[in-house]
Parts: C-alpha cells; sequence; structure tokens
C-alpha cells in the first residue's frame, strides 16, 4: 500500500508517493525522468517489490509534472525541487538518492548535498541521441559515493559499453531508454523488471545496508 503527500518545493508542490517497508534498513528515493511520471515501468516495479525485503520507497513527483505541463523545467529547478522533497522526509535509514534519466542526473547532482550513502542511475542519459560528445559523464563520477547505474542493451542515450569500465553496471539485455525490451527479446518485459529489482536489492545489501536485507 503506498500513501501520497504533498511538499512545497521553490518550485512549486510535489508530491512523495511511498511505499513503506514494515522493518526499514535503507530508503530510496527515486525521481522520474523529463518524458514521463512515478508511473514508469522500473520506479512502479521498485515501489512494489522492494519493500518486502525492507527497502522503502518513495517516488517524488516534480512540480512540473504535478501541474500538468508537458515539458520539464530546467535542471537546476529539478534539483532543488528534489532537495526540498528530501529535507521533508523523516529518514532514520540510510538514503539512497536516484531516479530514472531526468530524475538519475538530478540524484547524481544531489546526493553528496543531502548526505545520501549511495546514488542508483536508471538509465542514465550519458549524452543526448546520437550525440557522444555531448557526455554527462562528469555528473555521475562527480557523485565519489557508491553508485549503480542500471542501462538498457540498446539505450540510445547511452550504451552500456559507453560507460567507464569501473561503471558498477548492470545491463537490462535489448532494452531501450525506457527499458522495454522487444517482443521477441532474449528476456521478457517481467523479466526485465526482475532484473532491475534483484540488481537494485543485491546492491543495496552489497553497498547501503552489508546485512540481511532479503529476509
Amino acid at each position: 500500500m503506498s500513501t501520497d503527500r504533498l511538499v512545497d518545493t521553490p518550485h512549486g508542490e510535489g508530491r512523495l508517493v511511498t511505499s513503506r517497508a514494515r522493518s526499514p534498513r535503507a530508503t530510496l528515493l527515486l525521481g522520474h525522468g523529463a518524458g514521463g511520471g512515478i508511473e514508469s515501468r522500473d520506479l512502479e516495479a521498485l515501489a512494489r517489490h522492494l519493500p518486502r525485503h525492507g527497502i522503502t520507497v518513495v517516488r517524488f513527483e516534480q512540480p512540473w509534472r504535478r501541474a500538468g505541463r508537458k515539458i520539464a523545467t530546467p535542471p537546476a529547478t529539478l534539483d532543488a525541487a528534489l532537495r526540498a522533497a528530501a529535507d521533508a522526509m523523516r529518514v532514520r535509514t540510510p538514503l539512497v538518492l536516484g531516479g530514472r534519466s531526468a530524475g538519475a542526473r538530478a540524484a547524481a547532482r544531489s546526493a553528496q548535498a543531502l548526505g545520501a550513502a549511495g546514488c542508483l542511475a536508471l538509465s542514465f542519459p550519458l549524452h543526448p541521441p546520437g550525440r557522444p560528445e555531448k557526455s554527462r559523464l562528469d555528473e555521475l563520477t562527480a557523485v565519489r559515493l557508491p553508485t549503480l547505474v542500471i542501462q538498457g542493451e540498446n539505450d540510445a542515450m547511452g550504451r552500456p559499453d559507453e560507460f567507464p569500465g569501473a561503471t558498477d553496471l548492470c545491463v537490462v539485455p535489448g532494452a531501450d531508454h525506457g527499458l522495454k525490451v522487444p517482443a521477441r527479446g532474449s528476456v521478457t518485459q517481467d523479466e526485465a523488471m526482475e532484473i532491475v529489482v534483484e540488481a537494485t536489492l543485491e546492491w543495496v545489501v552489497r553497498e547501503i545496508t552489508g546485512n540481511d536485507a532479503r529476509r
């Protein structure tokens, strides 16, 4: 069961949707991308499955999305709103900041300032489609915290082999930027989301909690 909470930010009203673990060991705060909202398949999968493994999942709906706009506001406004949302939360467990696409960028830029224990980057937009020279890798490398990147094998905004070899990277076979897989691919859509959930859980246990969060 999820609970909703509205929060004030410097750029309008945002919304926190919390899927709470019964005995939380970590809290994962997730932002959405510029082309969709908190209902994206990967964010929903994490919110549905991680709480039973001791990880509370909080999805943050940015003010621009809540206001019904179709285009995201500039990056600095996304960061400010995310930080306001995090400040409004009462977190007594290690906080992992994350998100998909533009939300992953905002998380990477904000994780240090918010005292996060780690950063989860889903479909990190390493560059605009077809423009590898416009790299955003510096945002990712500047995190300097445990960071997991979950990337589709066929992501036009950054294929897995474009990331540095030292990147903690999980690849979703055949998936695009939305982590959608082909109908006749090597994994089904449900299996692709299982990969996302299992990779996130294993990483949180290994890098963040270091305990038996699988119980």
